[in-house]
């Protein structure tokens, strides 16, 4: 016997896990019993900033995705349940590559090496979660247009796992460290997305913001 999945409960959860990931980027959760410790949790303000805004861009996408499509099932929560494991993982080493120009002091080229990995396994795994997402909703949609435009969403966020994984390849064979070029490559994004929706349109209305 199947039973109708409540989305808004899906949703509940996710939002709830997205606040605690929040919490997590938190400096410190202690009131500073000093000023001069005031002043070091200060300095780590545009760090935490940084990984504030990638964290609700991320949550962004995830949003996204429950307002272009009301189909729910057993795996599209799964997916969902594992993009939120993947979530909470994520946070630390977002937080600590955030922090990194402001840490003042050198790291060695192995830990940044291994760092770069950490990032971009997280990003990656993220990014297939959602693109599974898509993928599974496309795949049981009726409707040919709205099925196209899921579909189109599975490949584009699949993109984003491409670089990720390009990023992981980078960072282990330490291609590009020194100018660190595991993260520089992310800026492919822009211009790989930008030819899949020009070469890959679905036919409604120009590809939506991610």
């Amino acid at each position: 016997m199947s039973f109708l999945q409540s989305k808004s409960r899906l949703e509940g959860i996710s939002d709830a896990v997205f606040a605690f990931a929040a919490t997590l980027l938190v400096v410190s959760l202690e009131v500073p019993t000093s000023f001069e410790l005031l002043k070091a949790q200060l300095s780590g303000f545009l760090s935490f900033g940084i990984s504030f805004f990638a964290l609700i861009l991320i949550w962004k996408v995830h949003y996204n995705f429950f307002r272009r499509t009301d189909y729910v099932d057993n795996w599209v929560i799964a997916f969902n349940m594992f993009l939120l494991f993947v979530v909470l993982y994520f946070v630390y080493p977002l937080k600590f590559l955030a922090n990194l120009p402001f840490m003042g002091k050198p790291i060695s080229v192995d830990d940044f090496s291994t760092l770069f990995q950490l990032y971009s396994l997280g990003f990656s795994l993220m990014f297939l979660c959602i693109a599974l997402m898509y993928g599974r909703a496309g795949f049981k949609s009726t409707e040919a247009a709205n099925r196209k435009k899921l579909l189109f969403y599975m490949r584009h966020f699949g993109i984003f796992v491409f670089m990720g994984i390009v990023s992981i390849l980078l960072a282990t064979f330490k291609i590009g460290l020194l100018f660190a070029l595991p993260g520089i490559i992310y800026a492919m994004l822009g211009p790989l997305c930008w030819y899949h929706g020009v070469k890959f349109p679905y036919e409604e209305a120009q590809p939506e913001a991610a």
